[in-house]
């Protein structure tokens, strides 16, 4: 893994003080604040409907697409504003969004996918040379570039988007429920690749219901509830806590292990981690 960027090292991505309104009425975030630094991976966790995705489309620029927009706060990736830019001009700057659900071209090959992902590469030759460093990284897609991907199953069609993604040079990846889903074998491998693109240098943001994983590869996490965050802290600090152990990891305060539906109430602690 690559090593963590100095403590005082500008962030790649910096989202101030967010909010995000639906339909110009629905309060979606409320003051969101977040980083990601230059190679690293920050985790985003919170049950549904916690503003998770649509902190994430905010970042993307794909809003729009759902009637939504940013009414105040700021975005900056790489030193600049970017909460004016559409989608197109995010992923021309650095930043892809693997959205949740699977969205693959599912009458299409997996390599027809994966050149759709390198729309703007400036040649046939580096469409070419993106696809050969994908199938580098990822072999099982090399065995399966003929294949139809809406033939694909759910993890092959999760590294197949990764994949997609790479070929857009991404310096962020924002990913949604990466493992939702998947058996446990095909989550090792999904985030062994994320682990693998962040020794390269890629900076990442992961929302996952999984916190086991997340926080396994983050080095930095955020919690969010109705749209607020409300626990911020280094990985090993969130996965220390007593409230992240039971509500998300399911272990009791004696170290039992315990069932995410078991659980009545979730002590919040509206406090910073220290």
């Amino acid at each position: 893994m690559s090593a963590p960027a100095p403590q005082d090292a500008p962030p790649l991505l910096a989202v101030d003080n967010l909010e995000v309104l639906y339909s110009r009425v629905i309060l979606a975030l409320k003051g969101v604040n977040l980083q990601v630094a230059k190679s690293g991976c920050t985790a985003l966790l919170g049950p549904n409907g916690a503003g998770k995705s649509t902190t994430l489309k905010a970042i993307s620029g794909m809003l729009s697409v759902e009637d939504g927009e940013v009414s105040s706060g700021g975005i900056q990736f790489a030193g600049d504003s970017v909460v004016d830019r559409d989608a197109q001009r995010m992923v021309a700057s650095g930043v892809v969004h693997v959205v949740e659900g699977r969205k693959v071209l599912r009458h299409m090959t997996v390599e027809q996918n994966l050149v759709v992902g390198g729309h703007l590469r400036p040649s046939l030759t580096e469409v070419r040379r993106g696809l050969d460093q994908v199938y580098q990284t990822i072999p099982r897609l090399a065995a399966l570039r003929t294949r139809t991907s809406g033939y694909l199953s759910g993890g092959e069609q999760q590294l197949m988007l990764i994949g997609r993604a790479m070929m857009a040079n991404p310096r962020l990846l924002l990913i949604d429920e990466p493992s939702l889903g998947l058996a446990p074998m095909m989550i090792e491998e999904i985030f062994a690749l994320l682990g693998h693109l962040r020794a390269k240098g890629m900076s990442l943001l992961i929302v996952e219901q999984n916190a086991q994983a997340a926080l396994g590869l983050a080095d930095h996490g955020y919690v969010l509830e109705g749209g607020r965050v409300v626990l911020e802290g280094t990985a090993t600090q969130l996965k220390a806590n007593e409230d992240i152990q039971e509500f998300y990891l399911g272990h009791q305060a004696g170290g039992e292990r315990r069932n995410y539906r078991e659980i009545k109430h979730y002590r919040r602690r509206k406090r910073w981690l220290g």
